[in-house]
């Protein structure tokens, strides 16, 4: 991620929390938190609900995969967490992707001109 950073600390991930804006769809939910800083900050949770830990590390390369290539994409400064659901165990690449840039346009944090290129 040439752009981004990753969110390591239970405490940056809280202020996203409950201070962010949130919308989920069936595989992920996605808090974004806008900042002052020119990067984003990228933090994926995948709880033991979910699965064993090779299903959590799955879903977290997956997503951030997916983030990664689409990455130009999203606008700077934002705080953005990355929740998966039980549903993402079975989901495919494909399904993940589309899922994060869904979410991604519903808060509204995609380039404009980068949006039409990717649907």
């Amino acid at each position: 991620m040439k752009f981004s950073e990753s969110l390591k600390k239970n405490i940056d991930f809280r202020h996203v929390y409950n201070n962010g804006t949130s919308y989920a769809n069936r595989f992920l939910v996605m808090y974004v938190l806008p900042t002052e800083t020119r990067k984003n900050r990228l933090g994926i949770s995948v709880s033991k609900k979910v699965g064993n830990s090779v299903v959590r590390h799955h879903l977290t390369r997956l997503v951030r995969e997916s983030y990664r290539l689409h990455e130009e994409m999203f606008n700077n400064g934002l705080d953005i967490v990355v929740v998966a659901r039980v549903n993402a165990k079975q989901a495919s690449y494909h399904e993940i992707e589309n899922a994060l840039l869904h979410l991604a346009n519903l808060h509204n944090i995609l380039n404009n001109e980068k949006k039409m290129e990717s649907f």
